[in-house]
């Protein structure tokens, strides 16, 4: 044997008696069935509720049932490839999602990977769990800051403040996402115009089609809002564990931006489907079905979601979260199981109406069945001043307009009250992706209330608002400018406001 060879057996020798075996205890389970992204688990004896499991080929899941010799759990990606027999192995923490403001602008799935066809997110990332416990009372302060949404049914009658939690409920094709894209889109216009800072919007839909979607990025990218958005997709195609957990996805990245002391707007489009989701888990599960074969913990499911929106205290960085979730009636039912849930969560509703809807009134908000709990503790003074008679204005005319319709003998006060009552609910109409700037509502609202309408045509009204504001814009600006500083209608402005009031009218061919 060559001296070389000797050499090397020594040192192996040396190696084997030094050598100490390390000892590493690892939890894990075998899968025992697996069926539609559902499995069942024997083992994990010290398993979590909702901790984050890892199956072979790095998929992951979440365990949601704990029984006595078992644990249930939903798979997060491809589960075709899983059999049982596999080892599963706890990891000892919760799902967790990728957050930066690198995500502005993108689509992306319920565990943050791109789905626009622009490549991966590369720059640094933090990563936030998806279920987090919402803030506690004294971390936050009371919803007292405006978020203009640029409709101006919404704005100056059920106003929505920074950290509010209000639905958009109505039956299907009644123009509930076109509603919260406009707020979205008015964002983006707030800050063309250098008004105030705009707020980071999130999007998170469940269950819808990828047509509806890519038309949705479409026309957020055709009005320069797509760059402060981020679009949160679990198509109708995506496993019901994936629509699960998009609107949780959601609300993580939503605190990422929060506790940099932004602003946060997202809309949960929609719940119901979401809450459908939920009910096939549980159903595949085997948890035991209550009302409408919904399971138990339906309610905790969104009030735990519905929570984490806050307007933070200035101690705790001052950020807030506005959440708008949207859910789906049947034939106008708000009674039903999970609208009457969420509207026990929420801070309001924004009912649309489809009868109103079908009548030509657009956006088809019903103002008898929709509130603000907020109120107008989130208008500027402005606002609240010419909004304070609308609703009572509105809730007449539409009471008197519904006996008026039986006669034609009727008194000159009550003939009086039906004109203008036609020409509010003319002006509230608005079109599609046109959000109106705040002040220009106010000073829309304060001619129709003050009687400057009274003598234009009601099939004019339109036109005549949409020159007012083009008058206004072109020729006095800085009527524009002092309510937007000053954030009310003191008496010197009210007296300049009548007088241009009363030139444009004089000047005006049409009026």
């Amino acid at each position: 044997m060559s001296y070389l060879a000797k050499q090397i057996i020594s040192q192996l020798k040396k190696e084997i008696q030094e050598w100490e075996p390390e000892v590493k205890a690892e939890k894990f389970g075998t899968i025992l069935e697996i069926k539609d992204g559902i499995v069942k688990i024997d083992g994990l004896v010290d398993c979590l509720v909702s901790e984050k499991l890892k199956f072979p080929g790095d998929i992951y899941g979440i365990a949601l049932n704990l029984e006595e010799n078992s644990v249930g759990a939903i798979v997060i990606g491809d589960y075709k490839n899983l059999q049982e027999g596999d080892i599963v192995k706890s990891t000892g923490e919760v799902v967790k999602i990728p957050v930066s403001n690198l995500l502005t602008g993108r689509v992306i799935n319920s565990l943050g990977e791109p789905m626009d066809g622009k490549g991966g997110i590369v720059g640094e990332l933090a990563y936030y769990p998806i279920e987090r416990a919402a803030p506690s009372v004294l971390a936050r302060e009371s919803v007292n800051t405006p978020l203009h949404t640029g409709v101006k049914a919404i704005d100056s009658m059920i106003p929505i403040g920074r950290g509010q939690r209000e639905l958009v409920i109505g039956d299907r094709q009644t123009g509930k996402t076109a509603l919260v894209i406009d707020a979205i889109i008015n964002q983006a216009k707030n800050k063309n115009k250098g008004g105030e800072k705009p707020v980071i919007c999130i999007y998170v839909a469940v269950g819808q089609k990828d047509s509806k979607i890519a038309k949705l990025v479409s026309v957020l990218d055709k009005y320069d809002a797509l760059e402060h958005t981020i679009v949160v997709n679990a198509p109708a195609s995506s496993p019901a564990a994936m629509q699960y957990l998009a609107p949780y996805s959601g609300a993580a990245i939503g605190e990422y931006f929060m506790d940099q002391g932004l602003d946060v707007l997202i809309i949960y489009d929609d719940l119901t489907k979401h809450a459908n989701a939920y009910r096939e888990i549980s159903l595949l599960l085997r948890r035991p079905a209550g009302r409408e074969a919904y399971p138990g913990d339906i309610f905790y499911l969104h009030s735990r979601l519905l929570e984490r929106a806050a307007k933070m205290s200035k101690e705790y960085g001052g950020g807030s979260i506005t959440a708008l979730p949207i859910i789906e009636t049947q034939a106008g039912d708000i009674s039903s199981y999970i609208p009457t849930n969420v509207i026990s969560i929420t801070d309001g509703q924004i009912y649309l109406d489809t009868d109103l809807f079908y009548s030509g009134v657009r956006p088809a908000v019903n103002v008898g069945l929709s509130v603000s709990r907020v109120g107008s503790a989130a208008q500027i003074l402005a606002m609240k001043k010419v909004a304070s008679p609308l609703r009572l204005e509105l809730a007449q005319y539409r009471e008197l307009a519904s006996f008026a319709q039986f006669t034609s003998d009727l008194d000159k006060a009550t003939i009086e009250k039906l004109e203008k009552g036609k020409r509010l609910s003319e002006i509230l109409k608005q079109g599609q992706y046109s959000p109106v700037q705040t002040v220009l509502q106010v000073i829309t609202i304060y001619a129709c209330i003050n009687g400057f309408l009274s003598d234009v045509a009601v099939d004019k009204v339109k036109n005549f608002e949409t020159e007012l504001h083009l008058y206004l814009e072109s020729q006095h600006s800085d009527i524009i400018d002092m309510i937007t500083t000053r954030a009310k209608l003191d008496p010197d402005i009210q007296d300049k406001l009548k007088v241009i009031l009363a030139e444009f009218k004089k000047f005006t061919v049409n009026y």
